[in-house]
Parts: C-alpha cells; structure tokens; sequence
C-alpha cells in the first residue's frame, strides 16, 4: 500500500480557516421559485399578507433556502479550484440548523470553514471528502440566523 496521498500540507492548513464572506439576499421572487420547485404550497412561502398574519415580518424561506449569492462586479468570478488536481465534484448532503426565521427583505452573510478533509478510494479512483460549516447571519440586527454542515466529494 502506498503512503501517498492527496491531503497535502497545504489542504491540511485550510482546516478550521474562515474564508470571506459572502452577502446573499433574500427576496420574494426567489423564495417562491423555490418554493413552488421543491413543492411547497403554504401560503407563508407566497403570500405577504397571509405570512403576516401569522405573525411573520414579510414571506417566509423555505428549508434549504438560504439566499441568493450578491453578485459582485470584480470579483474575478474565478471558478473553484478543487484540491490535487481533481476536476469534477459533487455534494453529498447537507444538515442546516435553523436559528431564526429567514423572510423576504434579509439580507445574509455567510461564513464558511473547512473542518474535516478525508480521502477514499472510489470506483473512479481516488476521492476527497471535505466537511464545510457555514454560518448565516442576519446583516440587520447580527443574528445568526442558520448553521449549515455540508459535505463535498472532489474527484
């Protein structure tokens, strides 16, 4: 067995690292695509007056909606660049702790860190498995918001 591997020194040292923030806006229009694409029917998702009348600020985002990213002129808009060369990926789930209502109208940041790195071998050969957390915070009154756990396989 070979003692090679792709965690490198240079992935160790991302683990536990904050990237840069990332702004994300939650808006009406896009709270119902969402809604209506992953079959929601509650008015809450759709109708301002009835979420309201539920005691919500405005619509409310459905589970698995946290925003839309902010477009940013200048960012370079760089693709991502996965580890070790591999060049194709996927994501393999996502846990999300909800904190506090998300409605229409929030505007989020989120922070995300690398917390675990872990290589397999696959039928397509060798494989990286990363564990992100993200943590989503409301920009009007600083309440986080939404903790999310991904996990992603480089391959």
């Amino acid at each position: 067995m070979s003692d090679e591997t792709l965690i490198t020194d240079e992935i160790r040292k991302t683990i536990g690292v904050e990237g840069s923030p990332r702004r994300l806006e939650v808006d009406r229009t896009m709270i119902r695509l969402f809604a209506r694409a992953v079959g929601h029917t509650d008015p809450v998702f759709y109708d301002a007056d009835e979420a309201r009348k539920q005691g919500y600020r405005d619509i409310i985002a459905p589970p698995g909606y946290l925003g839309t990213p902010v477009f940013e002129p200048g960012d370079g808009g760089q693709p991502r660049v996965r580890p070790g060369g591999m060049t194709r990926g996927l994501n393999a789930g996502n846990d999300y702790d909800y904190l506090d209502v998300i409605t229409a109208g929030d505007v989020l940041e989120a922070r995300s860190k690398t917390v675990d790195i872990a290589e397999r071998q696959g039928s397509l050969g060798p494989m990286l498995i990363t564990t992100t957390e993200t943590t989503y915070t409301r920009l009007g009154d600083g309440k986080v918001v939404a903790k999310a756990r991904g996990t992603g396989i480089s391959y």
